[in-house]
C-alpha cells in the first residue's frame, strides 16, 4: 500500500466513523470510487456505490439512521495494493472491508462483507 501506512490509515477510517464525521470519512476515497455492501443492497436497493457524490448521499443516509454507529478495529491485514479492516460494530457483528488504492493512496475500490446474523456469537 502507498501512503499512508496501513495502521495510520486504519487508525484514521475508524476514528472519523466513530465521530460520524463524513468529510473525515470521505477524505479516505478517491472521486471514482467504488464501494459494495449488502447493506447498500437494503437500503438503496443497489449493492454497488459508484462515484464519491452518490456514496456521500449514501453514508448521508445510513448515518442518519444509526446514530449508534461504532466500530471496534480488531486486526489489520495488508496484501499487494489492498488492505482489510476486522472490526466489530455496534451490534457486534463481525465486518471485514477490504480496500484497493490508487497512487495517491487513497481508495478506488471498497467492499464490506458482514458475517451472517445466524453465525454470530457471544463469545466474539
Amino acid at each position: 500500500m502507498r501512503a499512508p501506512s496501513a495502521q495510520a490509515f486504519a487508525e484514521g477510517w475508524i476514528a472519523a466513523w466513530n465521530t460520524h464525521d463524513l468529510d473525515a470519512i470521505l477524505s479516505h476515497y478517491a472521486d471514482e470510487i467504488e464501494f459494495s455492501s449488502p447493506v447498500a443492497t437494503a437500503l438503496v436497493g443497489e449493492g454497488r456505490i459508484r462515484g464519491i457524490a452518490d456514496l456521500r448521499a449514501y453514508w448521508t443516509q445510513g448515518l442518519s439512521l444509526n446514530a449508534g454507529l461504532h466500530f471496534d478495529l480488531l486486526d489489520v491485514l495488508c496484501g499487494e495494493g489492498f488492505l482489510t479492516l476486522l472490526y466489530d460494530n455496534e451490534r457486534k457483528q463481525r465486518v471485514a472491508e477490504t480496500f484497493e488504492f490508487d497512487d495517491a493512496g487513497r481508495v478506488t475500490r471498497a467492499c464490506a462483507c458482514y458475517r451472517a446474523a445466524a453465525q454470530r456469537r457471544n463469545d466474539d
